[in-house]
């Protein structure tokens, strides 16, 4: 019998980057005889990886990096694959000291992009650039999209939420990385306002303050705050429900492509072009073109350097609300 061919997976960068690695490990899987493939990240993500069936082993970054490294040098791999190529995963390379292929991450370009707002940066996704560092393994993109799999016990059940959104409502994922990676309450609650579906709100607990004054402002029965409410993987239950998904530029964006959901993706101080737009789904770009100021490299506290915010406070929705009424007609 063939000894299995041992394959470390590096990514530890953000719930959405995790996402993105999932066409990674299913091909390495797939197209790799005897593949054996391990997978080292941050233990918060552990929802994401622990139900993939692609993945035969885990290994959680803790407080010491020598425990770390003994327990990865111990395995005994066969080649590593960083897809996030930065000092941590560098330094993990070198103690490893295996063949390994790594992401070209542009990070000087997106510097140089977001300072002095001069885009070298190639007009590729992410994830197109995770395969081209394979190619030298023969590795290819399988073109079937992102994975997400929820464990039977997070799969959201119609009773789980109000009656008024068991059935044919929006999610609007309302998180952001920072403050002008989503749009103000005021903001959200025009769009809220003019999508005419029960939406689901979804986000951690730190943004249920933004879901309770956006639900106070309609004070209506349409919106349902289950930001905090749900953990990760029902979130991602109650998107794979969804007729079509909103999202600032965050992980539960990855996820709704990972279901091939329609997605209004709304951009701000982020910009589509650094390769992290949704992926293989159908999606609209929701962003005001044309400002010299984007993308953004953001104030120290999190908000608008220049106090306008106009990337956000500038957006129409007007080609949504058309697109939705038309899509309400064929639900009715």
């Amino acid at each position: 019998m063939a000894s299995p061919v041992k394959i470390l997976v590096l990514q530890f960068a953000s719930i959405g980057d995790m996402v993105l690695a999932s066409p990674v490990v299913r091909c390495l899987k797939q197209q790799i005889h005897h593949a054996e493939i391990h997978i080292c990240t941050k233990r918060a993500y552990l929802p994401i990886v622990e139900h993939n069936p692609y993945i035969d082993k885990r290994h959680y970054a803790g407080e010491s990096p020598t425990e770390l490294i003994q327990q990865l040098r111990a395995e005994r791999f066969d080649l590593v694959v960083d897809l996030q190529n930065n000092v941590l995963t560098a330094f993990l390379k070198a103690a490893l000291m295996t063949r390994s292929y790594s992401v070209r991450t542009f990070r000087l370009r997106q510097w140089l992009y977001q300072r002095w707002k001069v885009n070298v940066i190639p007009p590729q996704h992410v994830v197109d650039r995770y395969f081209e560092a394979l190619a030298p393994l023969g590795i290819e993109d399988d073109e079937m999209g992102l994975d997400y799999f929820i464990p039977y016990k997070d799969q959201v059940e119609p009773d789980w939420l109000p009656a008024s959104h068991q059935h044919n409502y929006v999610a609007y994922a309302i998180g952001g990385r920072h403050q002008t990676a989503r749009m103000p309450v005021a903001k959200m609650v025009e769009l809220c306002r003019k999508i005419n579906f029960p939406i689901v709100l979804l986000g951690d607990k730190a943004d249920r303050v933004f879901g309770d004054e956006v639900a106070r402002a309609l004070g209506n029965q349409l919106i349902y705050n289950a930001c905090g409410q749900f953990n990760l993987n029902q979130s991602a239950s109650i998107i794979q429900g969804a007729r079509v998904v909103f999202s600032h530029d965050t992980g539960l964006m990855q996820i709704a492509a990972a279901f091939a959901k329609r997605v209004y993706s709304i951009w701000g101080s982020t910009m589509p072009g650094f390769g992290r737009f949704p992926y293989r789904t159908p999606y609209v770009r929701l962003e005001k073109l044309g400002l010299s100021c984007r993308p953004c490299t953001v104030g120290t506290n999190g908000t608008c350097p220049l106090k306008h915010f106009r990337c956000m406070n500038d957006i129409s929705f007007d080609f949504v609300v058309k697109e939705l009424q038309k899509k309400k007609k064929n639900f009715e």
